[in-house]
């Protein structure tokens, strides 16, 4: 007759067996790098190239600053400063004194970061809408993914 058990410790062992030839797996497909240009990527960079073209995006945008608007002034300084923080993250901390773990030593950068990049997108969103109404947000949101589609092939 089976001691109740040692049928159990097998099974637990050939799970953990399975579980870390997952994991080894997992880390395998994490060390391969995908290719910069998909599917993706081409799909929001030509959308974003679309809604510039069939919604006159520029001329929009241009009109806009020359009407003085304070909402688009306001958006434009909130991104300045979150462009800001985003480049000495990355250039400064990253790249010149080699901290790679920067949300980690400074932890308050990501959360500025991301509040004004927030309060930038509320503000342009304002400053757009007597042009685009309900269509603002999406349209520039597909800039806005077009945009970071676009950089993220540069590097």
């Amino acid at each position: 007759m089976a001691q109740p058990g040692r049928a159990g410790a097998r099974g637990c062992r050939a799970a953990t067996s399975f579980v870390s030839g997952e994991e080894s797996t997992a880390v395998e497909k994490k060390k391969k790098p995908s290719p910069r240009l998909n599917f993706h990527s081409a799909f929001w960079i030509l959308a974003s190239i679309a809604v510039t073209y069939y919604f006159d995006f520029l001329k929009s945008v241009k009109e806009t600053i020359q009407a003085d608007s304070w909402w688009f002034a306001s958006g434009s300084c909130l991104l300045a400063a979150c462009l800001s923080v985003a480049f000495y993250c990355i250039i400064y901390l990253e790249w010149y004194r080699g901290i790679e773990d920067y949300d980690v030593q400074y932890p308050i950068l990501i959360p500025v970061s991301t509040v004004t990049f927030i309060a930038a997108a509320i503000c342009f969103n304002v400053a757009l809408w007597p042009v685009w109404s309900f269509m603002t947000p999406l349209l520039l949101f597909i800039q806005f993914m077009g945009v970071v589609m676009l950089v993220s092939l540069l590097g």
